[in-house]
């Protein structure tokens, strides 16, 4: 479907016009993969202010690298397949580390297991009905989720505020209900 939105438009106009030409949607893709050992080795030092910063820089490549496809017209299927996986392994491997450790190995792995559940389904349906998966508004309303609750999570480990860790737990559970909704309604991932 590859119809920019709104937030497209919005990524394009602060940060977009800022990538050199030369840099492709799936080098930001490769640069989230390559960012993953260095996010996990400051995370195992706890190093959490530099872990903070390239965590969100990373994650942030996610939104940027859809709307440089869609506003570029450099949609490739190598992207709409390891563009998903570079997400989940980020979320899956910070989360495996973080949360486990500070709020939950139960919420931890609820949604690790979630996240490899939606890409096997994902998986399954494209090999059964051959049709085009595409990440659908509560996949991507997930990841931000996600993100933003690894984030803050970040946060309070570098500031023990407490609001942080309780906003960092309802947005973690915000994606457990947006991760079932990918899954259930949209069947996205």
């Amino acid at each position: 479907m590859n119809k920019i939105t709104i937030i497209d438009k919005g990524l394009s106009f602060f940060f977009l016009k800022f990538i050199p030409k030369k840099i492709t949607p799936n080098h930001l893709t490769v640069m989230r993969f390559l960012s993953i050992p260095f996010v996990l080795f400051l995370l195992v030092l706890e190093n959490y202010p530099a872990a903070i910063v390239l965590f969100s820089l990373s994650a942030f490549t996610d939104a940027l690298d859809g709307a440089l496809a869609r506003t570029t017209h450099q949609v490739t299927e190598w992207g709409k397949m390891y563009d998903p996986v570079a997400d989940k392994i980020l979320i899956g491997t910070v989360v495996a580390l973080v949360v486990s450790k500070n709020i939950s190995p139960v919420l931890a792995l609820t949604i690790i297991c979630l996240e490899l559940f939606i890409v096997l389904a994902a998986l399954y349906k494209k090999k059964q009905s051959k049709v085009e998966i595409e990440a659908k508004k509560a996949g991507k309303v997930k990841m931000v989720f996600q993100s933003f609750g690894v984030g803050f999570l970040l946060l309070f480990l570098i500031w023990p505020v407490p609001f942080f860790f309780s906003l960092s737990i309802i947005l973690l559970y915000l994606s457990l209900f947006f991760a079932a909704l990918s899954l259930f309604v949209y069947k996205s991932i």
